[in-house]
């Protein structure tokens, strides 16, 4: 089950738990004041209302269990991996808290109060996630889907065999469609033998009916449909099905109809104005907080190579409209990486890489110099990685609708940062370009603010790095 806001999917447990949290954390001010001061009354006679800073805690610990990836509905973690993460958040929370309590006193807590605010949080957000991570694979929020096809494209369904990837739904039945060639176990598959997709649907207790039909044109049952459509059943398409399940656009499945008649890929002007307010915000508040930190880098490479080699990286890219730009990042490789002028994808373990180097991509404070790129409008905070067109110029050939990666700016980090490890081949510029183009469709500032928020948790557990 999901809803959809701004364009974005939003998962229902997802939802549900981060109220469920919200809560916990404004409720905890009020547990550490009652302990305390006996009732909240005498709290306010010295302090004021509990209401906004209970409110301010709740906000300011939620964004960083949000950065810890704790609500990255297809993650796969134990619990143990649970507990580290609310852990940190919870510490990393409540040390953003005490700043803004050291800069607005009059909403500051006692250190009493904080401290029982804290253990309060974390025992009750540790049984609500104990209880998430044991139901979520449950079917207690999943849709309930019929397909309506068996060939080639219905196998696409199968493919997603991992629990995390089938969470957002249940198949209670599969049926085959004229001029279907049937893939898989055919003991699963019905053949109607006349009767309606609808009454089926209804007989299987089914939400939705997936149409996943090898051939279309003449076969598509539409007063079938339609009739399932007025009794409440939801029709959707195999491919709006598998982006919102899997968060990417199935390029072996898409066609140029689909991509011009779906909704999305609108960029109006509000949405333009607001993503390079974010954009000028976030990397000048970056470059401020930040500065001492490259200095140090600086130092680190000069250390290390010496004074005559270069400490940046400066390499042509390809951006927005194919339009070629130099990219900014710290030098994490020998100077002579490409001494024959030739392109090479980066390995794992790549012997070109500089032990500082190896630091720097680990914790990408390489890439820290590409917000001097945000601000100068040639790239994103947000968006697809920036490739080099000698790739460029392969991959397009070689990959349908790569080139419309270009239709936005490149970013820092992006959904399929996010969603996938680091690519170094073509068919990892085949999956990523997958996640991209969900991206492009689906962008939102909601979207954006969640993707910078948990670029957090990739730079925390260097998660893809190489």
């Amino acid at each position: 089950m999901q809803a959809r806001a701004l364009r974005t999917w939003i998962r229902t447990p997802l939802l549900l738990m981060a109220v469920a949290e919200a809560s916990i954390l404004y409720s905890s001010l009020y547990f550490g004041t009652i302990v305390t001061y006996g009732t909240v009354a005498a709290f306010e006679i010295g302090h004021g209302s509990i209401v906004f800073p209970a409110t301010l805690q709740a906000a300011v610990v939620l964004v960083s269990l949000i950065a810890m990836g704790l609500y990255q509905f297809h993650q796969r973690f134990y619990f143990r991996d649970a507990v580290l993460r609310v852990l940190f958040g919870l510490v990393v929370g409540y040390l953003a808290l005490a700043v803004v309590f050291y800069a607005i006193p009059p909403v500051a807590v006692e250190q009493e109060v904080a401290n029982l605010s804290f253990a309060y949080s974390l025992v009750l957000l540790l049984g609500l996630r104990y209880f998430f991570l044991s139901t979520v694979d449950k079917n207690v929020f999943r849709r309930r889907s019929v397909i309506y096809g068996a060939g080639e494209r219905a196998a696409s369904l199968l493919a997603l065999r991992r629990s995390a990837d089938r969470r957002g739904f249940k198949i209670v039945g599969r049926v085959a469609a004229p001029g279907d060639t049937i893939v898989g176990d055919r003991s699963e598959v019905l053949v109607t033998n006349g009767k309606s997709i609808t009454d089926y649907a209804i007989e299987r207790d089914a939400e939705e009916i997936v149409i996943a039909m090898d051939e279309r044109r003449g076969n598509l049952p539409v007063g079938e449909l339609l009739d399932a459509r007025l009794k409440g059943l939801d029709v959707i398409d195999l491919l709006e099905f598998l982006e919102r399940e899997t968060g990417k656009i199935r390029i072996d499945l898409v066609n140029p109809g689909w991509l011009i008649f779906s909704p999305g890929f609108r960029i109006s002007r509000l949405r333009k104005v607001s993503k390079r307010t974010v954009d000028v915000i976030v990397s000048t508040a970056l470059i401020l907080l930040a500065w001492p930190i490259m200095l140090l880098v600086a130092l680190a490479i000069v250390l290390e190579d010496g004074v005559s080699a270069p400490i940046l990286y400066r390499q042509k890219r390809v951006g927005e409209g194919s339009k070629l730009f130099r990219v900014l990042k710290f030098r994490s490789m020998s100077v002579d990486a490409e001494a024959d002028g030739k392109a090479v994808w980066a390995k794992k373990d790549d012997k070109r890489v500089t032990r500082v180097g190896a630091f720097l991509r680990k914790s990408r404070l390489d890439e820290l110099p590409q917000v001097f790129n945000v601000l100068r409008g040639e790239m994103s905070l947000v968006g697809p990685r920036p490739e080099r067109p000698e790739f460029v110029d392969e991959l397009r050939k070689k990959i349908p609708y790569y080139a419309e990666r270009h239709a936005v700016k490149p970013g820092i980090t992006g959904w399929a940062q996010l969603r996938y490890s680091y690519g170094a081949s073509e068919e990892d510029a085949a999956e990523k370009l997958q996640y991209d183009l969900y991206y492009i469709k689906n962008q939102s500032l909601m979207l954006d603010i969640l993707i910078i928020l948990q670029t957090v948790e990739i730079v925390l557990w260097g998660k893809g790095a190489r």
